[in-house]
């Protein structure tokens, strides 16, 4: 069953909330250069799932996912702020893999431009395998 209008649009204003306290509150020296992604929120409203994405290496990533487990409290009492709801969601943070699949994805699509080339050479130089004409003639019966 899919998400309720509802836990989408909490879901879209917990996003936008994390985001912009992201950008101008948390003052973490170890938060790197993060992109929030995604949100998820479960039908009761109780849990909310952040997705985010880091730029850097791993060591960077390590250090922001510490810097976001530290400010969980601050970003969840902010959320509770802005939402009003009776409930304030509990706060996970996942990094997304929307990187590395796109690296992969990319990856397989230059294999298959190489697979292409080399088709398209090995075409050059092919025959008909049943001659020109592939099709049968009729045979043609002489009085």
């Amino acid at each position: 069953m899919g998400q309720s209008h509802r836990t989408q649009k909490v879901a879209d204003r917990i996003k936008v909330v994390v985001a912009q306290l992201l950008e101008t509150k948390i003052k973490d020296p170890r938060l790197g250069f993060v992109t929030v992604t995604d949100a998820r929120v479960t039908g009761d409203l109780q849990n909310a799932s952040i997705f985010y994405t880091v730029l850097g290496d791993e060591e960077q990533r390590a250090a922001t996912a510490a810097a976001l487990e530290s400010a969980k409290g601050v970003i969840r009492s902010a959320v509770g702020r802005d939402l009003q709801t009776r409930i304030t969601p509990t706060i996970e943070f996942f990094e997304d893999g929307l990187p590395e699949s796109a690296k992969a994805l990319d990856s397989l699509l230059d294999k298959v431009h190489v697979l292409d080339a080399e088709v398209a050479q090995l075409r050059k130089n092919a025959t008909f395998a049943g001659g020109a004409d592939p099709y049968k003639a009729p045979k043609v019966i002489e009085d």
